[in-house]
């Protein structure tokens, strides 16, 4: 954990219908002082979106050689490299390469976040999620942040239903191939 970041947990029920997960997840996020909220709750989703043994957060915005969110198998080789935001082609090159999987979760503009790829190397990216949400969403959603977070995550037909601290909001998770 890098100096000078807030730690957020969130009590997290976790039921994806969709993947036949049902987890109670006890997360410990490190919030950089350079994150905002959006970023950070992009981030828990992400995981739990992703959830399966060995996944992890990094560092954040402060880790400059890994995702932010990955998973590990037993032997600790990288098998699923995840990344929030808007990361640079050369990140996603780089984590299709070292990883079985690589996927993106944006709280941006999707079409905008696909634009800077155009005509980039990436290994692979015909074969990359780029995964976002209805506009708004995630801002809303990211008001109701608090240091302790109590969250149920519900994923049903590509649509989430969340609850965070008795705020409730839905979203459809739209996917496109980032190349």
């Amino acid at each position: 954990m890098a100096v000078g970041a807030t730690i957020h947990t969130f009590a997290a029920q976790l039921a994806d219908v969709d993947r036949g997960v049902y987890e109670d997840l006890a997360l410990r996020v490190a919030r950089q002082s350079s994150e905002t909220d959006a970023f950070m709750l992009t981030r828990v989703l992400a995981y739990c979106l992703e959830y399966t043994e060995g996944i992890a957060f990094s560092e954040g915005i402060a880790a400059t050689d890994e995702p932010a969110v990955l998973v590990r198998d037993l032997t600790g080789r990288v098998t699923a490299w995840i990344e929030v935001g808007s990361p640079d082609a050369e990140r996603l090159h780089h984590g299709s390469r070292l990883a079985e999987r690589t996927a993106v979760y944006t709280h941006r503009d999707p079409a905008k976040v696909a634009a800077q790829w155009a005509g980039k190397r990436i290994h692979r990216a015909s074969e990359i999620p780029l995964r976002s949400f209805d506009p708004g969403f995630v801002d809303a959603v990211a008001a109701g942040i608090e240091r302790r977070n109590d969250m149920t995550l519900s994923v049903s037909d590509g649509h989430i239903y969340l609850d965070l601290n008795g705020r409730s909001a839905t979203t459809a998770i739209h996917e496109q191939a980032v190349g």
